[in-house]
Order: structure tokens, then C-alpha cells, then sequence
């Protein structure tokens, strides 16, 4: 029975499976804390909006313990989620969330190998230090908005701007309000929050322009897909996570995509008939001169920019715009607010009338503000200046993929450098790697939730129990030297990913979740390609969330043949 007491920051999904798995594990004192009222991070009640839909299928965001019933369009709403989180934390966590309560701060003793986290009442304002002997970080990477300071609302204020500036983290709880103000709205952003939002308003007869220099790819088909397409993501029985390419090519099957001549040259075919053939779907063809035209989209290929749309609906972000009921001004940038009080103004000096501006602007990292500098030094979330490797013999060597037609995206030499923290597997802080007593979930960036985070669960309950058949390196300096290999790897692969916040992608298995998941069972000691088949014959199987609900039974076998 392992008895130590675990502190879980965040009630999003990464949090409740967290929680779950480390109970199921034996470990009897976890506790949430959460600022929210309702579970479910940005799938709280707080947060989701009417006609809200993810980019995953049913089958793709939810937990082993727990069935999500069926959906009729087999696509899943915001409040599908909403309901689903609700109902996890009732059924599997009663008692184990503390809500309304703002964590200030977060230190540790090390002396006592204790966590002290300081939290605050929403409600009351009294504060309170609670102790525990490890930490779960959960907080996520959409939770700190990130609004540039020329379209703050202090600088509205100064230019006496007469309309309301709204982040997007606030469009579910503001929404009434934004609807009375029909005249004329104003979206920043090209991302998946701007577009759903510029889509709900549009359907409620709002007059909205959305002004973006790139919006987001996506992958679209003129017909729903069948169930071993649809639920493995494959195309053309293709699976993606082989024609993206992971960072290690495990099977031949990717070392022949990736590493000869011809598999690039079918990668590059396969990824711009893929991209055209999505472009399609919506109505936008390869010579379209409407308001969206393919140069508007980020590359399909080499960004993290990307959503799943399913079948494109005529009430949805891409069909709204073609039949005008959304203006969108592209490319372009907002530089601040126009003189008259009444407008906002783009980089090239034109002027869009707006009397609410709606920021989709992302967020920032959530952990910036959570530790003091001594518990973030000796923790190691302090991040550090990077640099890149310049030379094209050593990028070579990270990056030793052929790909025909197409090279990562040129940068400038002061892009070269940057600023990360040293997260092994996306996981552990390298420097803290032997301590045992700290880890993070839900920050690593995928297309497949619940199947990822999950996962990630168990191999942080297999390394809090030091469970033998778990494989980690055995020195802080060995870890680094994997987390500094894999951000090397992720500036060359996802030339967007520095400006993706760090609590959101401390390490990107994006298309590739299936080979990252199969790392971390095979780092646990379990089997892993667990849909089965051969290095052939795998990408051709079907991804099943049932096949990782054994995983609690299997570790404690190999517990047991251990000794513990």
C-alpha cells in the first residue's frame, strides 16, 4: 500500500486519470486542487459554449474506467466533454477534488523531502499551506491567457476605446453579453478557439471579421469515414503517425518512409494529396481566389496548426466564410485601436469597426508563476537559453528523414536559439530525474488524449512506486541529454513549436502518439504496438483504448516477479 500523500495541481483531464491511476495503484492521500467549480479543466462548466466541437472522434477522448456513450455523428461536442469529465470525477474521484481554491505558490523542502503548496479560497480569500510528499503538475497550457500588450484592455483605455476587449478563455461566460453587441465583432486569431467562436456568432446572426495571417490546416473528407479509418486515423489505411515520421524509426516500414528515396518521395505525394484533398472537402480549391485560398493555411505538414473537421458542416467556420456571413481580413495583424474610439487598425493601416474585440490570442505557460526561484532551480523548471544545432551536418543527425520536394522551414539565426525546460519524455524534469518525488502530465502535446495521458498516467505511478521494470536514466546528466535531444528534435521538425508554450508541449508527439506510447510501456517493462501485427501489418490495425486497460493488472505482475 503506498501511503505517501500526492497533491495534483489542475482538474483538467490529465489530472483526473492522474488521480485515478495512483489510487488504483494504492495510493490513498491524492488530492486535486482546482481553481474551477467543476471539473474538467477546459471542459468545466465555466468554459464551454453552445455548438463548441473538438478536433477528436468518439473513441479518442476518454478513459479506460469509463465508456463515453456514442455519439450520433460520431464527432463529440464540447458538451459531451463537459458532461463526461463530470461524470469521471463523480464516479471515480468522490472526495479527492478541493475546488475554488487558487494555488499561489508551490515549494519544497528539500531538507524533508516535502511539497508545502500555498492555496487561497476563491471565495474567502484566506489562505492556507497544505503538505505533501509528491507533486503532480496538471495545469495545462490553456489556462494563462496571453494577450499582446496593444490590444490590452489597459491600452483600449488609453486610446478610449469604447467596446470591450474579451480573451477567448472568457467567450463561454461572457457570451449573453457579446451577443447584445450585434454591430460589428472583431477576432484575433486563426486558431481552432477563433474560428468556433467566429462560427457560434455568425450562427446567432452576429456581424463578425476574424483577421489572422495563417489559420489553421486541417484534414477534412466529403463523407464520414468508416470506424478503421476514422478511429486509427488513418488514410488510405495509412496510418499517420508512419508518414509523419517520429523522431526514432523503430520499424522498417519507417525507416523506409523516412530514409530512402522513394518512401520520401510516396511521404511527399501522400502529404500534399492529403492536404488538397481536405481543401476540397471544404470548397476550396488549389486556384480559389475566394476569401480563403490554400497560402492561408499553415503547412500541413510541418505545423502543429492542424484540426480534424470530419465531414466540413455548412454551418461551420470554412463554409460560413464562402457564403460571406464571416468577414476575414488576410493576412494581416492588429497594431492597437483607432483614433475614433469605434475601430480596430492592422499592421498596413487599415480600419475594421468594432464594438467588441475577441481575443484568440493562446495562452502563456502556467507554470511561470508557480514556483519560487529556489524550488524551480533545484527542481530544474527554470528554463534555459538554447541553442540549436547550425550546421546542416548536425541537424542531419537529428533530423535524418528525406523528404522529396520539401525541407523544414528556413529560420533566421537568431531563431536559433530559445527558451525550454528540460522535460524528460515530456514528464520529468531532468534535473529532478532520481528524486522520485515530482512529475507532470497533460503536457505533452498529441492528438489523442485519452489514449496519451493515460499512459503517461501509469508510467508516473510506475515511477513514483520505483517499480523495478521501469527503465529511466540513471543520472540526472543521462536524462538531460535525452530532453535536450528531443528539443533539438522539435525546433527541427515543428519549426512553429517555440511558440507554443511550454506547459503545453514539453515534448510533441503530435501525429506520432502511438510510437511515444509505445515508448513509455516499453520504458514500464509492458508490451507495446498492442493493436498487434507486424512491422508491416501494424499501421493497418485499429487504435482501441481497451487495449490498455490491463495495464494496472499487468504492472502488478511484474511487481510481483520483482519482489515488491
Amino acid at each position: 500500500m503506498a501511503t505517501d500523500s500526492v497533491g495534483i495541481i489542475g482538474s483538467g483531464p490529465s489530472a483526473l486519470i492522474t488521480a485515478h491511476t495512483l489510487i488504483q495503484d494504492g495510493f490513498s492521500d491524492v488530492q486535486i486542487l482546482s481553481r474551477d467549480s467543476t471539473p474538467g479543466g477546459v471542459w468545466s462548466s465555466a468554459r464551454v459554449y453552445p455548438d463548441l466541437q473538438i478536433n477528436n472522434v468518439h473513441g479518442e477522448y476518454h478513459f479506460t474506467g469509463l465508456e463515453m456513450p456514442a455519439t450520433a455523428s460520431g464527432r463529440v461536442t464540447g458538451e459531451d466533454m463537459r458532461v463526461y469529465m463530470q461524470n469521471f470525477a463523480s464516479q471515480m474521484l468522490d472526495g479527492h477534488i478541493r475546488y475554488q481554491v487558487e494555488v499561489l505558490s508551490i515549494r519544497r523542502d528539500d531538507a524533508a523531502s516535502q511539497w508545502f503548496v500555498t492555496v487561497e479560497s476563491v471565495s474567502t480569500k484566506q489562505q492556507e499551506t497544505l503538505q505533501f510528499s509528491r507533486i503532480v503538475l496538471c495545469t495545462g497550457g490553456c489556462d494563462t491567457p496571453k494577450i499582446p500588450e496593444a490590444l490590452s484592455e489597459s491600452a483600449a483605455r488609453s486610446a478610449n476605446f469604447k467596446g470591450k476587449v474579451i480573451h477567448s478563455k472568457h467567450f463561454a461566460a461572457r457570451l449573453p453579453e457579446i451577443e447584445q453587441k450585434t454591430k460589428s465583432i472583431v477576432i484575433v486569431g486563426g486558431g481552432k478557439s477563433a474560428q468556433d467562436m467566429a462560427a457560434c456568432l455568425a450562427n446567432r446572426g452576429c456581424d463578425v471579421t476574424v483577421v489572422f495571417e495563417k489559420t489553421d490546416a486541417f484534414l477534412a473528407s466529403p463523407s464520414t469515414l468508416p470506424p478503421f479509418i476514422r478511429k486509427s486515423r488513418p488514410v488510405l489505411s495509412i496510418l499517420l503517425s508512419i508518414m509523419a515520421g517520429h523522431r526514432v524509426l523503430h520499424t522498417r516500414l519507417e525507416r523506409f518512409f523516412h530514409t530512402t528515396w522513394l518512401g520520401s518521395c510516396l511521404v511527399w505525394i501522400f502529404w500534399v494529396l492529403l492536404k488538397y484533398a481536405s481543401l476540397f472537402a471544404a470548397g476550396i480549391t488549389p486556384f480559389s481566389r475566394g476569401p480563403l485560398r490554400p497560402e492561408h493555411f499553415h503547412p500541413l505538414f510541418w505545423s502543429t496548426s492542424v484540426n480534424d473537421e470530419g465531414v466540413p458542416s455548412a454551418t461551420g467556420f470554412h463554409a460560413l466564410v464562402q457564403q460571406g456571413k464571416i468577414q476575414v481580413v488576410v493576412p494581416a495583424r492588429l497594431q492597437g485601436f483607432g483614433k475614433d474610439g469605434v475601430s480596430v487598425v492592422t499592421t498596413d493601416w487599415r480600419s475594421i469597426p468594432a464594438d467588441i474585440l475577441l481575443l484568440a490570442t493562446g495562452y502563456q505557460s502556467s507554470w511561470a508563476s508557480l514556483f519560487d526561484e529556489q524550488t524551480a532551480k533545484s527542481l530544474g523548471m527554470a528554463p534555459t537559453m538554447l541553442k540549436f544545432p547550425g550546421d546542416e551536418e548536425s541537424e542531419a543527425t537529428l533530423f535524418p528523414h528525406r523528404l522529396v520536394g520539401a525541407k523544414p522551414q528556413a529560420r533566421p539565426a537568431a531563431e536559433k536559439f530559445g527558451r525550454a525546460t528540460h522535460i524528460y519524455q515530456g514528464i520529468v524534469p531532468s534535473k529532478n530525474i532520481a528524486r522520485r518525488d515530482f512529475a507532470i502530465n497533460g503536457a505533452v502535446f498529441t492528438t489523442n488524449i485519452g489514449y496519451t495521458w493515460e499512459v503517461v498516467a501509469h508510467w508516473i505511478s510506475s515511477y513514483f512506486l520505483n517499480e523495478p521494470s521501469l527503465r529511466v536514466p540513471a543520472t540526472p546528466e543521462e536524462a538531460d541529454e535525452v530532453a535536450k535531444t528531443d528539443e533539438a528534435w522539435m525546433h527541427l521538425r515543428y519549426p512553429d513549436w517555440l511558440h507554443v508554450n511550454e506547459s503545453y508541449s514539453s515534448l510533441i508527439a503530435f501525429w506520432t502518439w502511438p510510437q511515444y506510447t509505445d515508448q513509455l510501456l516499453q520504458d514500464i517493462g509492458l508490451s507495446n504496438m498492442r493493436s498487434g501485427g507486424n512491422w508491416f501489418s501494424w499501421p493497418f490495425k485499429v487504435v482501441d483504448l481497451k487495449e490498455i486497460s490491463t495495464l494496472k493488472e499487468e504492472r502488478a505482475a511484474n511487481r510481483s516477479r520483482g519482489g515488491l
